[in-house]
């Protein structure tokens, strides 16, 4: 049985995207996310799977879209709740976030053959990974991985070559944190709702709103 899963954050203001403030109100960015993240669940389903799961934190909305499994992430750090949510999958199973806007089916179907391999990798430009995917689930694979550094990405890897697993890697991506990601990540992806989203921002002007970001910086991406 394969899975798509996606680990994402609520995108409640404050709370997601927070390296977006400033230029961005807490508002907006949360707006961004919430394109990024329906962007990112639209094309997973659009990706043949057995099952689509989302590891949520918080609360579905309206951003839902029909025919996810939703369970909520464990408690921990990010590398404990990635862990996890690879412990509720059995059989192949690819992991991405909600920071990629601009992955494709095609991408993702890749990512689901694990025909020559035993793992795929996906590295995120920022020393992160945007996908990990496994022909066999091992929580013990990322537990004890430091997330948010600039090696994330290589000791990721390295644990998977270490099991003495058979790694391909898929084509590097941009996770969006900062407001030059955020551009960037929309001129990739022009027909996007993360592109259409960000250009509504850019029209309208930034940083119309007030508030005080709290959190961790991530959506959820991954690493």
């Amino acid at each position: 049985m394969t899975t798509l899963l996606v680990i994402a954050k609520e995108p409640v203001p404050g709370r997601v995207k927070t390296r977006l403030t400033p230029p961005f109100s807490p508002r907006q960015a949360a707006r961004l996310a919430e394109a990024a993240l329906a962007d990112t669940l639209a094309t997973a389903l659009d990706t043949p799977a057995d099952r689509h799961v989302l590891a949520l934190e918080g609360t579905p909305g309206d951003w839902l879209p029909y025919g996810f499994e939703v369970v909520a992430q464990s408690p921990g750090g990010l590398d404990e709740r990635l862990a996890a949510a690879f412990a509720g999958c059995t059989g192949p199973t690819l992991l991405i976030g909600m920071d990629t806007p601009q992955v494709t089916p095609e991408l993702l179907g890749a990512g689901l053959d694990f025909t020559a391999c035993d793992a795929w990798f996906g590295p995120a430009e920022d020393g992160g990974f945007w996908a990990l995917g496994l022909a066999a689930p091992d929580p013990a694979l990322l537990r004890g991985v430091p997330m948010s550094v600039p090696e994330t990405g290589a000791v990721q890897r390295a644990r998977l070559v270490a099991a003495g697993l058979r790694v391909r890697d898929l084509p590097p991506l941009r996770d969006v944190d900062t407001a030059a990601d955020a551009r960037a990540v929309a001129e990739k992806a022009p027909r996007s709702r993360f592109a259409a989203r960000h250009q509504e921002m850019t029209e309208i002007g930034i940083g119309t709103g007030t508030g005080i970001g709290i959190g961790t910086g991530t959506g959820i991406g991954i690493g």
